[in-house]
């Protein structure tokens, strides 16, 4: 069984006339505040789901807890003694730490992606007060979805290796940049970083990867000789921790956008600034 409760009665009467067309069994919608039913019900829940909603008054996008209507973190206590679990839907734009920190009970955190392009964030809150949140992501795609897990934990403990640029290059999905998990993928999948700040990672051997993979072709000093050697007027541009922006790069040395090249402008383990001309694999 399944109550759904729309603060909206315009949404509520079409939520109701959509799920009879679509002979919905088991779900009852109820024109009324979700936090004010629960208050008056004496029934208790195996889950509770909340989707504050984003706007405010004006209309404008919002992403913080407190900014949310209804703001969640005023009403843990009442929830918690409602049922054993909540899901909460916000943001992808929500700090990840903060997150926890104001919703303190947090079990697990599932990071959506589509395409690369994160979606939403899920928040599993349960009563028993779980020590370190396990991390879930997920970069839906069209052939086949890309899943990386991981405890916060184990990153915060974890050191990563570091390399000069070697034969293959590896971009984490947008879901794993994330959550975090900056030293955790690459330990998982044995490749060396970059940089600390710089999350690439590099291999001499191709591995299996829930991100982009390059053949790097070569690795250039970034200097006006170095990029007028490369003779390059097309390539797709992608900067890490690096000075320049890629609007700035382009109208500088006339680099339009697309083509089969790569162009990554990084900074190296040396903090030197280097070119790495790719092929997408």
């Amino acid at each position: 069984q399944v109550i759904l409760c729309e603060i909206s009665r315009e949404l509520s009467e079409i939520t109701a006339h959509n799920l009879n067309i679509l002979q919905a069994k088991g779900l009852k919608v109820i024109n009324a505040d979700g936090i004010e039913y629960l208050k008056k019900s004496d029934r208790k829940f195996d889950w509770i789901y909340i989707d504050p909603s984003r706007r405010d008054e004006t209309k404008g996008k919002v992403f913080k807890l407190s900014d949310c209507t209804p703001d969640i973190t005023k009403y843990l206590d009442h929830l918690k003694d409602k049922s054993k679990v909540t899901l909460l839907k916000t943001s992808p734009l929500l700090d990840i730490t903060i997150g926890i920190k104001e919703l303190k009970s947090v079990a697990e955190i599932h990071i959506i992606a589509v395409n690369n392009d994160v979606k939403e964030l899920l928040w599993i809150i349960r009563n028993d007060n779980p020590p370190d949140p396990l991390i879930k992501t997920i970069n839906i795609k069209n052939k086949q979805d890309e899943v990386f897990t991981f405890k916060r934990s184990i990153e915060s403990i974890s050191k990563s290796s570091f390399s000069k640029p070697l034969d293959f290059l590896y971009e984490p999905n947008a879901a794993i940049l994330k959550a975090g998990a900056f030293k955790t993928i690459g330990n998982e999948f044995h490749l060396k970083k970059l940089h600390k700040h710089t999350h690439l990672y590099t291999s001499e051997k191709q591995v299996e990867f829930p991100g982009r993979v390059f053949k790097i072709l070569s690795v250039n000093p970034y200097n006006k000789k170095s990029i007028a050697a490369l003779n390059i007027g097309k390539a797709n541009i992608t900067i890490r921790n690096f000075p320049i922006s890629v609007a700035d790069i382009r109208k500088k040395y006339k680099i339009t956008e697309g083509g089969e090249l790569y162009l990554f402008f990084v900074k190296d383990l040396n903090n030197k600034l280097l070119i790495l001309k790719c092929s997408k694999i």
